[in-house]
């Protein structure tokens, strides 16, 4: 299924929060990638990177969940092509990158690949779908960084 580079964008925004996202072009191209090889047709993503505050009340607001995460990823896709907000907390993934005893680059491309994986229907709420949903993780890191 070709994707139509017209149809399909990725974008990345920073709501007072400065992290080191390089090679943005590249991982662009990259989460389309994802998209194809999963087979599913990408449209908007909006990559929206924040503080722990902003995604607690994001949390609290849309999900009613009253603790912090790493990511939400909200789905709007209203047909074949995915279109989504994801909500990444940087001073989440700094944490846990430190708890994990990982750079804050591969967590943070881990988040990014995990919420990409959510559009294309991978899950996370019990212990079988971590499994598979740490597993693709895992093999688009590999992809990535190779």
């Amino acid at each position: 299924m070709p994707i139509s580079p017209s149809k399909s964008k990725v974008c990345f925004f920073f709501q007072a929060v400065s992290t080191s996202l390089k090679n943005r072009t590249a991982l662009k191209k990259f989460i389309l990638t994802i998209f194809r090889k999963e087979g599913k047709q990408p449209g908007t993503i909006n990559y929206i990177f924040c503080t722990d505050k902003a995604i607690l009340d994001i949390n609290r607001q849309f999900l009613q969940h009253d603790f912090y995460t790493d990511i939400i990823t909200f789905d709007l896709s209203e047909g074949g092509s995915a279109l989504s907000d994801i909500y990444i907390s940087v001073d989440r993934v700094k944490e846990n990158a430190l708890k994990l005893g990982i750079s804050n680059k591969e967590e943070l491309h881990r988040v990014i690949f995990h919420g990409i994986l959510h559009l294309c229907g991978y899950g996370d709420k019990n212990k079988r779908d971590k499994e598979e949903m740490r597993l693709k993780e895992d093999f688009y890191l590999s992809l990535y960084f190779k």
